[in-house]
């Protein structure tokens, strides 16, 4: 069994850090030159190496990852609004307490302020005891701000849950996260990456079908059987389509 990893109790999903490095990238610079030449104007060596280590562990930075490589490919043909989503969707993929906050924001009522103190009582139920009171603090605030960061929440102090615009593009790229998972069916619809997106099930399906009217993934439905593929990508990337 893998190892699960989290870099919320240091950082974020650092959307600014991740935005500008992968703009260099999909203009076809090389990832090691990027990292090399501190294309985030960090002042000091070691936040350097922190901040390139943690974008590495979160986003992989890797073309031999195919996770990765759906990643650029996405990033190239969203627009500037879906970035920061698709960046929290892929986060949640890799982050464990990332992932484990979904229901605290999927549970919230839209227009309602959104305590700090949530996340933080979500972090003690799924690992009692494991954390300071000033560290778990700490990594609800960095949760709340990857959040934020994606527009689920908003307001500088009184962190109200808000729900950003889902396009297609987005549910495609959850649904086929879940699919590089091993997920298949509904199995897909209830996953993590799907679930990060907050939208109901009926939403969810209708945004399915328009993906799959522009070939973004092939989407059937009938007789509460679900049935989701995406053989054009997997032709193009070369996915194992078991």
């Amino acid at each position: 069994m893998p190892k699960l990893k989290t870099i919320h109790t240091s950082r974020t999903i650092m959307f600014s850090e991740i935005a500008s490095l992968m703009n260099h990238i999909v203009e076809g610079a090389e990832i090691t030159d990027l990292l090399d030449l501190n294309v985030f104007n960090k002042r000091s060596a070691d936040n350097l190496y922190k901040t390139n280590k943690y974008l590495q562990q979160l986003y992989f930075l890797n073309f031999d990852q195919l996770a990765f490589r759906v990643f650029v490919h996405y990033w190239k043909i969203t627009d500037q609004a879906a970035k920061p989503i698709l960046a929290l969707l892929f986060a949640v993929n890799n982050d464990y307490l990332l992932s484990q906050s979904i229901d605290v924001v999927f549970n919230a009522k839209l227009g309602v302020k959104l305590p700090i103190e949530n996340f933080d009582d979500n972090i003690e139920k799924y690992h009692p005891s494991h954390y300071s009171p000033n560290t778990r603090r700490s990594t609800a605030q960095n949760i709340a701000s990857s959040w934020k960061q994606a527009g689920f929440i908003t307001g500088k102090v009184k962190n109200i849950r808000t729900q950003p615009d889902i396009s297609y593009e987005l549910v495609a790229f959850a649904m086929l996260l879940s699919f590089l998972n091993g997920d298949r069916g509904d199995f897909i619809m209830h996953s993590n990456c799907v679930n990060a997106l907050c939208l109901s099930e009926s939403k969810l399906r209708e945004k399915a079908v328009e993906a799959s009217k522009r070939d973004y993934l092939q989407y059937h439905y009938a007789g509460n059987v679900t049935s989701i593929s995406f053989d054009k990508l997997i032709n193009k990337f070369g996915l194992d389509a078991n």
